[in-house]
């Protein structure tokens, strides 16, 4: 008989970046590895519904289900997580991102996992003075932990790090802000995806002062692969593809062929008060997680620039051109609108 195939967990396998990942493990190791897919009861199973997977449910804040899905693996990657930046989320926020990977962390360890890969985000980093890259042992700074989602972000990685301590291999993967779809365009967009198009018709005609790091998702998935296959314990790697003034980002989508044209204006301080409080409003109401908070405009008035060099120098990562990226999803947008 056949030696019987090692198991891969990913959890949070329906969402924008777990589906993706789950997609390419089996068009790159499926023959050789099964791969598990931890989701939720009752979420949307569509972008992985028919492929090849051990489907298991569970969630992050149930630990037993955990254990159950951990049980006989040799790799998860945790693409599980919550992303908000309104009030009514903090709970939620700490729920899922702390107390649910401090769970997966000791199903690992009581399961005798042999790596973890968590993906984390540039949100559990620390930022630098106006205008200069980050890298990953920049230190969190004290107005950071006042924005719930960062702060979620980093206590996480802490909780990896307690793994660690107690004898797991942990890789932490630290996306910026992800965009496009990607060679597995079935998948669901996200909402900066959205915004991107949105840019694109001129239907976000201010733009705030701030900056911001980009990447696309097929390198977002290519680097967890890396990062399972060649990360060193306990490291964490930023995955950014260029970092972008508000303005430059703005401008230079909306004069793509075919976009409104028009300039764009920054926003005045008062109407990103005014907009964030607003979308704190909207949230309240409808318990919903508005695009614009408080939380988030206080984020796009900092330059969020992050550097990338121990991606390429550890993991061998070399990244697709965030043009590249914006002008596949105005063209996939196209191709749909024409198609209709």
């Amino acid at each position: 008989m056949g030696e019987s195939k090692k198991v891969i967990l990913v959890t949070g396998a329906t969402g924008y970046i777990g589906s993706r990942l789950v997609h390419e493990l089996l068009h790159g190791f499926g023959d050789s590895w099964i791969v598990r897919a931890l989701v939720r009861h009752g979420s949307s199973k569509e972008a992985i519904d028919a492929l090849p997977v051990d489907l298991v449910y569970g969630d992050l804040c149930d630990p037993v289900s955990l254990i159950d899905a951990c049980r006989g693996v040799s790799v998860v990657f945790n693409c599980a997580g919550h992303i908000a930046y309104s009030r009514n989320q903090h709970g939620t926020l700490y729920d899922v991102n702390v107390r649910g990977t401090a769970a997966l962390v000791d199903a690992c360890l009581e399961c005798g996992v042999d790596r973890l890969v968590h993906t984390s985000s540039v949100a559990a980093l620390g930022v630098t003075s106006r205008g200069m890259p980050a890298n990953e042992e920049t230190p969190f700074r004290e107005w950071q932990h006042r924005i719930a989602y960062m702060e979620s972000k980093h206590l996480a990685e802490m909780e990896c790090m307690r793994g660690v301590a107690e004898g797991l291999d942990v890789v932490m993967v630290n996306p910026a802000v992800v965009i496009g779809r990607g060679r597995y365009a079935q998948c669901a967009e996200n909402a900066s995806t959205r915004a991107i198009r949105d840019i694109y018709t001129g239907r976000i005609p201010f733009y705030p002062p701030g900056g911001i790091s980009l990447v696309g998702i097929d390198d977002v998935v290519r680097a967890h692969i890396a990062a399972w296959q060649q990360g060193v314990s306990a490291n964490r790697y930023i995955i950014t593809a260029g970092n972008y003034s508000f303005r430059e980002l703005f401008t230079t989508v909306r004069q793509l062929p075919g976009g409104s044209g028009r300039p764009v204006f920054e926003a005045a301080s008062a109407f990103q008060k005014l907009s964030g409080v607003a979308g704190e409003l909207f949230a309240l109401v409808t318990g919903g997680r508005p695009y614009i908070s408080m939380e988030s405009m206080r984020l796009a008035r900092e330059q969020l620039f992050y550097s990338n060099q121990r991606s390429v120098t550890e993991l061998g990562m070399e990244y697709q051109s965030v043009e590249e990226v914006i002008g596949s999803i105005i063209g996939k947008a196209f191709s749909s609108q024409s198609s209709l």
